[in-house]
């Protein structure tokens, strides 16, 4: 999982942030502000200033945040001047919108904010449809508004072409003020602010939704905030039936808030058309009698904060519900609470304003268990402090092991020991009565918090402040004053020898000096730092560990941005509380690298000493020469003859080791057939797959052998639970790769495939696999599983391999084997990480018209099912649909989806003529059916030797494929995000397989598909189907230079390529496979495309210009198999398309990578008759042979040697 940040506010204004993978707070050195509160999202944090004025701050990322701006240049045919801008009365404007009813012309366009920057001039967009146009990038049509066509005819009589800009986002990890002059009223001051709604159902990706209280109560939205325009565009007001004092946006649609007499509204009606919702109700506080005075809601959760900081939990609410049905008391006593990602909740204490996070908040008890005091020390801590006790890691760090403590001294860590009993051993904070009343250091003033303090005293008005001063409980009716001076609770007030003093150097502080002021029990009160004889004196012991400035103190806290769950692993909990001075000593001599390093040692020790002993002992014969075990168990076994039923077998695994110590084995599966008992075999070496195979009520798994592959009907059986089944998967893949001799991680040649199951396979090539004229046949390819589960895999020779998820998550290969359900022997030790992943299932719901009603679910008799699946010929409800397997969990509702392809109404519905047809997103007269699809996201959890590429998802990944001999110092990776961002990753080598970190490489338009060859030409295909090659690109020149437009195949539209050494591929959308026609190095864009086959799912070329594919339709035995892994053969430099297919394992293969096999076949010289007994080999190239004939005029066939000795001269 990618770092993500914990955002926080102290009572001085400052922000800081803490990282997933960090330890300590940094703070926000370019906010030359003081911050009130902070509402962080992944991609961003909002927050409000001391001056009212709401502020942005966009993380940093390797892609660019880009807008495209357009405008249309309209002409018009005369007898006299040709194509003209002068245009009829009727017409529309000469530079237009897409519609033509909106003035543009090009000086017409101004950037939104100082924070924007244009990137280039404007230019013409050339590209139509796909298609590339006329020089000029004209489009033609008989009049405005029409279909517009790239060729000119003679009945053309008007013209139009289209300009393209780009403005970018330039103020990234900085905070930008918002603009607030696009609306006529200016809003008055703000005072809360709250950011979310990324996750509304049917929302669009990259939406956000910001919600703003005024200090007049008066309640704002944002609207237009969008990945392209993080700013948003104009603010409008939302009426409200109170006035409302504070605010909480959650990611999906919950949006609750806070009157000012104490009661809470919920937003209802928040939809994907309607963000900012239709109404409120209201809802009352959970103590009648003490109001409330803060709320926090996440996607199935709304904890609250009442005037006497009692914590409240609300029950039964979710999206259909988002009111809730009851208030839950529970222990814990914050002044402000926050909901953050996955529902977890933060806090900031009353007593100590510490920062807390409630521990064991998952999906089945969202309320948690207990509150933990998130325990890190603040960055300028770490440089200023030598006589600070904030970690011991620290001053091991500083002082390398020789600082020892005296024996009577005692070293509180930053939570005291009654905070971290309460928070591991109960789940409650700190009682009033048992905690140490620290007194709340001297601010300067300039501080937002004296400032505020000065406001209240004049301004009674004011009803909701941020929490910077600890409240105590207060009567309903004393509400409207906030937080009041003269209480019992510790009081912020203004010393003279702090104004104005800068910050002390803790380096000046001699640590000897600080050692003789040690004291034990020091945690009954926190010593002041605003001099430096103060810091002199202050005790070692003690809770202080921020150096010039007091403990912390604060006062918000956001976790909409923070990306954990109840199962990460945080090292924010680290406590040193109660440790003895012995144990502290150590920590502080042994460090966790030095530990790592001794187990090392004592590792390599052990293993020389084991290598010398057994030296002595080789020559000696083995005392057992041959051993025989059996492992037995009860399964059933699906049929191979009709009726095919599942029938009670017992199963058997017989192995045996030889002399020299190989092993084989065979399987047995000893059945009943009319009362007479039989059994069916097979060899262990025999066995090409083990596939374990979803079924809803059995746990079966599928044995494949190269008769059976041939076949399509592998031995199917079915264990009695699931983890009897891992067992046998396990064990049976350690026999076969122990009667094979394959052991540890893949190779580097390693060919691997995906199935559409998500579960990840790889093969071992061998020499004769890509040999000619006799390969070794495909459907004796071994495959083993790895642990893991992903979409895409990509790889090549150098051990590069890199996979991505059904979520788009990229990962990289660790280097380890197993994972997933291997254990002990069948996985490494070492290089196995979590994974998750998370996938959509569909369903359909379909409808039918009649004069009478319109569209209903009553369908004919031979309609298909009115909720279905894709096909129409299998029953889906929302109530039957399952997960794809028990490992995955559903982590959302259902929800219509609106990305289908084909476009929809605003409902999500598709219309057609009949079921099936094609389909499209608007309703005519001749549509009698309509369909819409739903969606509902899923997530698995597993492990695998794959770690997490952050932060950019990614749809589709290409690295070089390199030849046999090759050593490239960085080897080219190529990408696209999910948003069709092109991308280079720098940094990649065999040793740093992940890289550093994203080019950006500019595009017109999104990408889905890329791929690069030996040479370094990168070919893309674009969303709308068109084909791109992007010159100059070279080892030193990785980025290349600009795109030049391929004409795709005729009326066809790509959706992927593949580039091998001197061969491009392509599938279009129908299934063909096109070969790229004319390639030469002075014309690396080829001439033409010629169709290979159809039914084909991908493609992949390898670096010896190999062709293997995923088809589907691939008749076997009893029925059409889909996913079919296959192999072109014939394929030679001579010959680059082949000449037929042979077909390997199938079916249910969805993805397959051969770039990575760079082993060459052996050389077979073929008896010839004019040979005469000469023995020497021809000649390598086949042109010396072939001489220079024309080759049916095909230019590309006569340059491959001249294309391959260009590879191998980069290689």
């Amino acid at each position: 999982m990618p770092s993500s940040l914990l955002w926080a506010v102290d009572v001085y204004g400052r922000v800081y942030s803490l990282s997933t993978a960090g330890q300590q707070w940094e703070q926000c050195r370019h906010a030359h502000l003081e911050f009130k509160r902070v509402s962080a999202v992944q991609q961003c944090c909002w927050g409000i200033a001391c001056d009212h004025h709401i502020y942005l701050n966009v993380h940093a990322s390797d892609v660019p945040i880009r807008y495209q701006e357009e405008t249309y240049e309209n002409q018009r045919w005369n007898p006299v001047d040709g194509f003209s801008d002068r245009l009829l009365p009727s017409d529309r404007w000469q530079w237009s919108d897409v519609t033509g009813l909106q003035h543009q012309p090009l000086d017409s366009f101004q950037l939104p904010s100082e924070t924007w920057e244009w990137e280039a001039d404007w230019y013409v967009d050339e590209n139509f449809g796909g298609e590339p146009t006329e020089k000029g990038g004209w489009t033609y049509a008989i009049d405005f508004p029409a279909t517009y066509t790239k060729d000119k005819k003679w009945n053309s009589c008007v013209r139009r072409r289209r300009w393209i800009r780009y403005r970018r986002y330039k103020s990234q990890d900085t905070w930008a003020k918002i603009p607030s002059e696009q609306t006529g009223s200016l809003p008055d001051p703000f005072n809360d602010i709250s950011c979310g709604g990324w996750e509304i159902t049917e929302e669009p990706r990259g939406r956000l939704s910001l919600w703003a209280v005024s200090l007049q109560g008066r309640v704002w939205f944002r609207d237009g905030i969008h990945y392209v325009n993080p700013e948003g565009s104009v603010w409008e007001e939302v009426s409200t039936p109170g006035e409302v004092v504070q605010i909480s946006c959650g990611p999906a649609d919950l949006v609750w808030a806070v009157l000012w007499e104490g009661q809470l509204q919920v937003r209802e009606g928040i939809s994907r058309d309607c963000p900012k919702g239709s109404s409120w109700v209201v809802v009352e506080s959970p103590s009648p009698e003490v109001g409330a005075i803060h709320v926090a809601v996440g996607v199935n959760v709304v904890w609250a904060v009442t005037k006497d900081h009692k914590v409240w939990f609300r029950r039964g609410v979710n999206s259909h519900n988002p009111c809730g049905s009851g208030w839950i008391a529970m222990v814990g006593e914050m002044v402000m609470i926050n909901v953050g990602l996955n529902d977890q909740v933060w806090g900031i204490s009353c007593e100590e304003r510490a920062v807390y996070f409630r521990q064991g908040v998952t999906v089945s008890e969202l309320s948690g268990k207990a509150w933990k005091a998130v325990s890190v020390p603040r960055d300028n801590e770490r440089s200023h402090s030598s006589a600070s006790a904030s970690s011991l890691q620290s001053a091991g760090c500083f002082f390398g092991g020789e600082v020892r403590l005296q024996s009577q001294a005692s070293v509180m860590s930053d939570v005291d020991s009654e905070t971290e009993k309460a928070a591991e051993g109960a789940p409650s904070i700190l009682e009033p009565e048992d905690a140490p009343k620290p007194r709340i250091p001297k601010v300067t003033s300039d501080s937002f918090i004296s400032e505020l303090v000065s406001d209240r005293e004049g301004q009674i008005g004011r009803r909701e402040g941020p929490p910077a001063i600890a409240e105590p409980p207060i009567p309903e009716e004393d509400g409207a004053e906030g937080e009041t001076e003269g209480k019992t609770a510790p009081a912020l007030v203004l010393s003279p020898s702090q104004s104005g003093g800068l910050d002390p150097q803790w380096s000046n502080v001699d640590l000897e000096e600080a050692q003789t002021h040690l004291t034990v029990g020091a945690v009954a009160e926190s010593a002041e730092t605003c001099s430096l004889s103060s810091v002199a004196t202050f005790n070692l012991g003690m809770e202080e560990q921020y150096g010039p400035d007091e403990r912390p103190l604060w006062a918000w806290v956001s976790g909409g941005g923070c990306a954990i769950d109840s199962h990460s692993q945080l090292n924010w909990f680290n406590s040193t509380t109660g440790l003895n001075t012995s144990m502290q000593a150590m920590s502080l001599s042994i460090t966790p690298s030095q530990t790592a390093a001794w187990r090392k040692q004592i590792f390599e020790q052990l293993s020389e000493r084991s290598k010398r002993e057994m030296e002595n002992f080789r020559h000696y014969e083995q005392a057992i020469e041959q051993s025989v075990w059996v492992k037995k168990g009860t399964m059933q076994w699906w049929r191979d003859w009709k009726p095919h039923k599942w029938v009670d077998v017992q199963f058997a695994l017989e192995q045996f080791s030889g002399a020299e110590g190989n092993k084989d084995g065979i399987l047995f599966i000893y059945y009943t057939f009319n009362e007479e008992k039989k059994y069916l075999h097979a060899f262990i070496n025999e066995v090409t797959i083990l596939v374990p195979v979803l079924n809803e009520s059995k746990h079966t798994f599928a044995i494949y052998t190269a008769e059976r592959t041939k076949q399509r009907w592998p031995i199917r059986l079915a264990a009695a639970t699931e983890l009897e089944m891992f067992d046998w998967l396990a064990l049976l893949s350690v026999s076969c790769c122990d009667s094979r001799g394959i052991h540890g991680p893949p190779s580097k040649q390693a060919i691997w495939s995906v199935t559409c199951k998500g579960d990840i396979f790889v093969s071992e090539p061998t020499p004769n696999l890509e040999a000619s004229p006799y390969p070794t046949p495909c459907d004796q390819m071994f495959w083993r599983q790895v642990g893991g589960h992903l979409r895409v895999v990509e790889c090549n020779s150098l051990g590069v391999v890199w996979g991505i998820g059904y979520d788009h998550t990229a990962w990289v290969h660790s280097g380890g084997y197993g994972g997933g359900f291997f254990q002990g022997l069948a996985s490494s030790t070492d290089h196995i990480y979590t994974q998750t992943d998370v996938k959509s299932v569909y369903i359909y719901e379909n409808q039918r018209w009649n004069p009478v009603t319109g569209y209903t679910n009553r369908g004919l008799p031979t309609d298909r099912y009115m909720w279905s699946d894709a096909s129409g010929l299998k029953e889906c409800t929302k109530a039957n649909t399952k997960p794809p397997s028990p490992h995955w969990t559903w982590v959302s509702d259902w929800a219509v989806d609106y990305s289908v392809s084909g476009g929809t109404d605003r409902e999500g519905w598709q219309y057609a003529a009949d079921f099936p047809a094609s389909y499209h997103g608007h309703k005519t007269l001749k549509d009698f059916v309509r369909r819409r699809r739903w969606a509902r996201k899923c997530k698995l959890t597993t492990t695998g030797p794959w770690q997490e590429v952050p932060p950019i998802p990614l749809s589709d990944v290409t690295i070089l494929p390199c030849g046999p001999k090759s050593t490239v110092e960085q080897v080219p990776l190529w990408g696209i995000s999910n948003k069709g961002d092109v991308l280079c990753r720098l940094g990649v080598t065999s040793l740093t397989p992940a890289g550093t970190s994203w080019l950006h490489i500019g595009t017109d338009q999104p990408f889905k598909s890329i791929s690069i060859g030996g040479a370094c030409q990168v070919w893309a295909i674009a969303r709308d189907g068109s084909a791109f090659y992007r010159g100059s690109v070279s080892s030193q020149n990785l980025a290349g230079d600009c795109w030049y437009h391929i004409p795709s195949p005729n009326r066809q539209k790509l959706k992927q390529v593949s580039v091998g050494r001197t061969s491009v591929y392509t599938v279009d959308e129908n299934g063909n496979l096109w070969y790229r026609q004319g390639l030469t190095p002075s014309y690396p864009q080829g001439s033409s495309w010629e169709h290979i086959s159809n039914n084909v799912r991908k493609v992949s070329v390898g670096p010896l210009d190999q062709v293997w594919i995923i088809a589907d339709k691939v008749q076997g035995s009893h029925s059409l198999s889909c996913g079919t892994v296959c192999h072109r053969l014939g394929v030679q430099p001579m010959e680059p398309k082949g000449q037929s297919w042979d077909y390997g394992i199938g079916g249910g293969w969805d993805h397959i990578t051969v770039r990575g096999n760079a082993m060459e076949a052996p050389r077979i010289r073929m008896p010839s008759l004019t040979d005469n007994g000469n023995n020497a080999t021809g000649p390598r190239s086949p042109l010396l042979s072939r001489g220079t004939s024309e080759l049916n005029g095909n230019a590309g066939q006569r340059i491959q040697a001249v294309y391959s000795e260009q590879v191998d001269r980069y290689a």
